[in-house]
């Protein structure tokens, strides 16, 4: 029977769980057993998935569960280096280059694991079979804005956490934005099209932020950009890949501009092929905002979590779309599994791993 563990997040700051009750008992329905560790910190209480027909297990009890289960989390492991002998569902970010990635595919090799990474969960076409995205670029405008709103009264973003809905964000977000006495300042989100870009352009349209929308057909040309220079926000919501155009060269943080903040929702500094070449790090909920110019003043933020802002939508929504996958976790060699395997083998250390 295919045993599916689903872990508690370890990381500060992560309330989001990729499978909701109603999901669980789907999985079971199908002949699918499904263990749930308890948490602390799930947004999602641990009596739904009791409710459901789940076995609940202790938090953070992953490592010694059985050998042939299938530890299914949303963002890292512990970084303690311990071997990885299960097999893993998770966001792994380790096929770019990262060093914090490199350092995880090793650890699957020692200990003769796998990893099916969500971001590379795949349709045929290549499409992505589920996505925290919407999400990510609501949130992402927010932070962005909320950041602008403090630039504007001379002072540092405070931290963020997570808000029980969308409402309660909206209207945090507004309270900041009057609390300048300034109009709404512009954004351009590049990547409007996507599923970011929809939800930036959303959250922002939502609060009055004028928005000039580009896609491929006004990137195509390669750069650069300076348009990107003539406006008060920059939102990117378009993922690092190779051949991807630099939108801001280092020498935008010198140039002349009207830009003071940067959202980088797609977030992946380390990479060689990040958009963004004014920093090097992402930021964190205590501080949302990295000033890397001061004369006049320029801010990343670059948080890469922040669907966890909004932990309940944003995880039944990721479910929902999850779901139909995990329904076929029954042969791992196929489909949307087998896809996500062979990126695996592809990037992974080859020497000392076996095949499960």
């Amino acid at each position: 029977m295919t045993h599916l563990w689903v872990r508690a997040e370890q990381r500060p700051h992560e309330e989001r769980v990729g499978l909701t009750p109603d999901g669980a008992a789907a999985l079971i329905a199908a002949g699918i057993r499904v263990s749930v560790e308890e948490s602390r910190t799930r947004a999602i209480p641990i009596d739904g998935y009791r409710d459901a027909g789940c076995e609940i297990v202790a938090e953070n009890s992953w490592p010694g569960a059985p050998a042939d289960a299938i530890i299914f989390g949303l963002k890292e492991l512990p970084d303690d280096g311990t071997p990885l002998r299960h097999r893993h569902i998770m966001f792994g970010h380790a096929y770019k280059g990262q060093p914090d990635g490199q350092v995880l595919l090793r650890r699957f090799r020692a200990g003769g694991g796998a990893l099916y990474d969500l971001e590379y969960l795949v349709d045929e076409n290549g499409r992505r079979v589920a996505a925290f995205g919407y999400w990510a670029g609501y949130a992402g405008a927010a932070v962005s804005l909320k950041c602008w709103a403090a630039l504007k009264q001379g002072r540092a973003c405070g931290p963020v956490s997570t808000y029980p809905g969308s409402d309660a964000l909206l209207a945090d977000i507004r309270a900041a934005l009057d609390e300048t006495a300034l109009p709404r300042p512009n954004a351009i989100v590049i990547g409007a099209l996507g599923r970011v870009g929809s939800g930036a352009r959303d959250l922002l349209g939502a609060l009055g932020v004028a928005t000039t929308d580009w896609d491929m057909a006004e990137t195509a040309h390669g750069g650069p950009f300076p348009e990107i220079l003539d406006h008060d926000l920059f939102i990117n919501a378009i993922l690092a890949t190779p051949g991807c155009p630099v939108f801001v060269p280092a020498s935008a943080a010198t140039a002349p501009r009207r830009l003071s903040v940067i959202g980088d929702v797609a977030c992946d500094p380390t990479s060689e092929f990040s958009p963004i070449k004014v920093y090097g790090r992402t930021t964190s909920w205590d501080a949302p905002g990295l000033r890397v110019h001061d004369d006049p003043p320029l801010e990343v933020m670059a948080i890469d979590n922040l669907p966890s802002l909004l932990p309940v939508e944003s995880s039944i929504d990721y479910a929902g779309q999850l779901l139909p996958s995990l329904l076929t976790l029954d042969n791992l060699d196929t489909g949307v599994w087998g896809r996500a395997r062979a990126a695996f083998d592809q990037h992974a250390p080859r020497a000392g791993r076996r095949r499960r």
